[in-house]
């Protein structure tokens, strides 16, 4: 597929912070947050299955070049770029990633235009805890964490952390205390997901729906796209957006 050329291109803005956007698709609203090194087109070709499954999916660019493929080069740049943004927390246990504001606009006005019961919010790997963030100040309705990466391992203690203050925390907890579930995706051999799989099973409970994939890989639905992981995500999906 082409991409990003056959997406209508948008832009959003928050407490002066702008980025770009791309937008497809009829039906709930769906935030997709793609992973290092961008918008490849594995993580494209992703968003176009949750679009052909009845969604408006929204893809934020948030670093790295849109279209280009997962390469050494483009995942050295991208990681240069998050590296020295401070929009991003990369080594900060007990802290809420800066660029949560700024989705949770996002998803506020996408939810403001379509209604429903909320919106859908998927990160993965570097961006994966970010749609936990999310819930805090947004009517996210159906989060997806895929393999959530940061903070970056080595470490027991950043291996555990769900890049959230405890006041955020607490906030999430309550939510799903009060009937919101969260969907976690990881390959059960994946070592950069750390522990945090055990940490939100420990806060949250039977609200945390987790899935281990079998096998080797990383990234369950885009560059190691598994079907299981897939049809997970859109059952999730379809039982708390429509």
């Amino acid at each position: 597929m082409t991409f990003p050329d056959d997406w209508t291109q948008g832009s959003h803005t928050h407490e002066g912070v702008s980025h770009p956007t791309y937008r497809r698709g009829d039906g709930p609203g769906v935030i997709i947050v793609h992973e290092i090194p961008g918008i490849t087109p594995e993580v494209a070709s992703f968003a176009q299955e949750v679009v052909d499954a009845g969604y408006t999916v929204v893809l934020p660019s948030l670093f790295g070049t849109d279209g280009a493929r997962m390469t050494p080069l483009s995942t050295a740049k991208a990681l240069r770029q998050v590296c020295v943004s401070r929009e991003f927390t990369k080594l900060r246990t007990g802290v809420t990633t800066p660029v949560a504001g700024w989705l949770r606009s996002l998803a506020r006005d996408l939810h403001d235009e379509l209604g429903g019961p909320g919106v859908g919010a998927l990160g993965m790997c570097f961006t994966g805890g970010f749609a936990l963030a999310m819930m805090v100040d947004a009517p996210v309705a159906a989060p997806v964490l895929c393999q959530p990466s940061v903070p970056f391992v080595p470490g027991a203690k950043r291996g555990a952390d769900l890049n959230l203050s405890p006041a955020d925390l607490d906030v999430v907890k309550g939510k799903c205390a009060a009937g919101q579930q969260v969907l976690g995706l990881q390959f059960r051999s994946d070592p950069l997901p750390g522990t945090r799989f055990d940490t939100l099973t420990r806060e949250l409970g039977n609200a945390f729906i987790r899935i281990d994939v079998k096998g080797k890989g990383h990234s369950t639905v885009t560059e190691h796209r598994q079907q299981e992981a897939v049809d997970a995500v859109l059952t999730f999906f379809a039982d708390n957006l429509h």
